[in-house]
């Protein structure tokens, strides 16, 4: 599936959908969020309002008070977007990473359990260690094991999500967790955009393009993710734990060697190690997730099909920041 393949709805007022649904997007500024409030506005079944979009400033992951705005929204789902995802700050500063993506989670998942209303959560592959050798993605029911700060902050998130959803919520309200990897697309300073950055500083310096090889993962363009979450969403049944990434596998080199090929940049890339920038946090080495069935049963589309189709986005974003 693409963004540009969108499934078919059923329309509204049949027995699937007899009533528009009310969707919440909370962190609704950023990448994922802004992907989500476009790919919420196409779904029949949000109906002609649209979804909901909780920025900061209605939900502040400092200090969350989600009870309020469930009773004056009263979606039926959220979709939790929000989280500090600056994963070098939340090693250098961990108890900030603990109380925005582990405890605020968990806060808004007690109210969601109590409301009633199914909660979404965006999760990602760095709670697992990236150890793996045998070649294979990590799935839903593989050990997690995080290696820095932001994936432990990101599975406490999940271990409090579940934990209040285990006790208890009412109606039929539901937890689904959506993990994904290597996110980008707009509005920029992704690796994308980063990448085209180095590679002008590295043309105009006369020398090679560096870049990782020693870190694989799976590219994920944040419009697809979109698509396939308000798939999900529009089953309903979001329950489960849910790998969404593009399909096929890459090193940051690939990704970057496919990227210089789309643009044709006269740039000579030479593959390092992670080790050659010291970072904060410690990636996983393996970021590498398997896709778990979406409801049409069409997985992602390859990530190489999806960079090309951000290519004409990067490109206008490249030439207005000069």
């Amino acid at each position: 599936m693409s963004a540009s393949t969108a499934p078919a709805w059923p329309a509204q007022g049949t027995p699937e959908h007899p009533d528009p649904m009310r969707v919440v997007v909370t962190g609704a500024t950023g990448r994922l969020g802004r992907a989500l409030i476009s790919a919420l506005s196409d779904a029949p079944f949000c109906g002609p309002l649209g979804p909901l979009a909780w920025t900061r400033a209605d939900l502040d992951l400092d200090e969350p008070e989600p009870g309020p705005l469930l009773a004056r929204d009263r979606p039926e789902v959220v979709i939790h977007c929000a989280a500090w995802t600056d994963v070098d700050a939340c090693a250098r500063d961990p108890e900030t990473a603990r109380r925005r993506n582990g405890d605020a989670t968990g806060v808004l998942a007690e109210a969601c359990a109590a409301a009633g209303t199914d909660l979404v959560l965006v999760s990602t592959n760095e709670v697992f260690d990236g150890r793996r050798t045998d070649g294979r993605g990590y799935g839903p029911a593989d050990p997690t094991g995080p290696i820095n700060p932001y994936g432990a902050s990101k599975l406490l998130g999940e271990e409090r999500a579940s934990a209040a959803f285990a006790r208890g919520a009412a109606g039929r309200a539901q937890l689904g967790i959506v993990r994904t990897a290597w996110l980008y697309g707009p509005p920029g300073n992704d690796f994308p955009s980063k990448l085209l950055a180095a590679a002008d500083r590295s043309r105009a310096a006369g020398e090679p393009l560096r870049a990782v090889a020693d870190e694989i993962g799976s590219p994920t363009y944040a419009a697809d993710l979109a698509e396939a979450i308000v798939e999900l969403v529009g089953s309903g049944d979001v329950a489960g734990t849910h790998h969404v990434v593009n399909t096929g596998i890459a090193s940051r080199a690939a990704w970057a060697r496919e990227l210089i090929r789309l643009t044709g940049l006269p740039v000579t890339l030479e593959e390092v190690p992670a080790a050659t920038w010291p970072r904060a946090s410690t990636p996983p080495r393996w970021a590498v997730l398997e896709p778990t069935p979406l409801p049409g049963g069409e997985p992602l589309r390859p990530w190489q099909s999806a960079l090309a189709d951000y290519l004409p986005t990067l490109l206008r974003s490249r030439v207005g920041a000069r």
